[in-house]
C-alpha cells in the first residue's frame, strides 16, 4: 500500500515537472498563430478571433529579409551532420586507443579531455574566433572542425568507459585471425559502440543545431546564417520586430530536434549508463 502511494506521488510530481517543461513551447506555439499586437499584449491567451491569424506568421517568417529561411536551414543540417559524424568517428578511435594502450601518456590525455568539459566556452572564445579565421575554418563546411574541439571531451569520456567493459578477447581473435588495428576497429569494435554511439549523437545534435554563439563568432555572416543566427538578425535589423513570424520560426527550427529527440530518447539512458560504469 505503501509502495503504491509513492508511485502515486512520483507520477503526480513529474507529470508536474513534464507540465513546466512544456508550457514554455506550448506558448511559443500559440503565439505563432497571434497577430503581433496579440503576442505582446495577451501572450497566454488562446489564438482565437481577431488573434488568429492561421499561417499568416509562417508565410512572413518564411519570405522576410533578404535571406531566405530555407538556405539557413540547409546551412545548419549541414554544419549538424558533419559535425556530429566527424565527432563520432575521431573519438571513439581516441576513446579506444586510450582505453586499450593504458601507459601514464593516454591517462593524461583522458584527464586532459575531461578537464576540458569544465572550461567555459567564454573564456576561448575570442582567440578561437582569431584561429578560425586564420585557419579558413569560417564555412559550413570546415566548422564541424571546431566543433569536434568542443565536443570531443564529453564523447570522448563516455566512449572510453564503454570500451572499458567491451571483451577483449573479442579483438584478441580478430587478432589471431590476421585483422590489423584500423579491420580490429572498424569491424569488430566499432559496431559494439552503437549504444554510446546514439546517445551521443543525440546529445551532440541537440547542442549544434541550436547553437547560437559559436556560428556567430565564427561563420561569414554575410554568406552563411544557421537557423538562430537568423532568427536573431530578424528581430534586431528590421526595426520593429515581428514577434509573431520570430515565433513561427522558432516553432519550424524546433520541430525536427523534437521529433529526432522523442524517436531517439530510449537510447539515452541505456548509452549514458553504458558508458559511465567506468572511467
Amino acid at each position: 500500500m505503501k509502495t503504491k502511494k509513492n508511485l502515486k506521488g512520483l507520477s503526480i510530481f513529474f507529470t508536474v515537472i513534464s507540465i513546466v517543461w512544456i508550457l514554455p513551447l506550448l506558448i511559443v506555439l500559440m503565439n505563432s498563430f497571434k497577430a503581433n499586437t496579440y503576442v505582446k499584449t495577451r501572450t497566454f491567451a488562446w489564438p482565437a478571433g481577431d488573434m488568429f491569424v492561421k499561417w499568416a506568421n509562417y508565410a512572413k517568417g518564411l519570405t522576410f529579409g533578404n535571406y531566405p529561411f530555407l538556405k539557413s536551414v540547409w546551412f545548419s543540417f549541414v554544419i549538424t551532420i558533419l559535425s556530429t559524424v566527424l565527432i563520432i568517428l575521431c573519438t571513439s578511435m581516441a576513446a579506444w586507443y586510450i582505453a586499450r594502450v593504458n601507459t601514464v601518456l593516454c591517462k593524461i590525455v583522458y584527464y586532459m579531455f575531461v578537464f576540458s568539459m569544465v572550461v567555459p566556452f567564454q573564456m576561448v572564445m575570442f582567440t578561437l574566433s582569431k584561429t578560425a579565421d586564420t585557419l579558413k575554418l569560417n564555412k559550413p563546411w570546415t566548422i564541424p572542425v571546431v566543433y569536434l574541439g568542443f565536443g570531443a571531451a564529453m564523447a570522448v569520456f563516455m566512449f572510453t568507459g564503454f570500451v572499458k567493459d567491451l571483451p577483449l578477447e573479442i579483438e584478441e581473435a580478430a587478432a589471431i585471425d590476421g585483422a590489423g588495428p584500423v579491420k580490429t576497429f572498424f569491424v569488430v569494435v566499432f559496431p559494439m559502440l552503437r549504444p554510446t554511439m546514439i546517445s551521443i549523437a543525440i546529445l551532440e545534435i541537440m547542442w549544434i543545431w541550436n547553437d547560437y554563439l559559436l556560428p556567430y563568432l565564427v561563420l561569414d555572416r554575410t554568406k552563411y546564417m544557421t537557423i538562430p543566427i537568423h532568427i536573431q538578425y530578424l528581430q534586431g535589423s528590421y526595426g520593429s520586430v515581428d514577434l509573431g513570424a520570430i515565433m513561427a520560426l522558432i516553432t519550424i527550427s524546433i520541430i525536427p530536434i523534437i521529433v529526432f529527440y522523442l524517436t531517439c530518447q530510449k537510447y539515452i539512458i541505456k548509452g549514458v549508463a553504458a558508458g559511465a560504469v567506468k572511467g
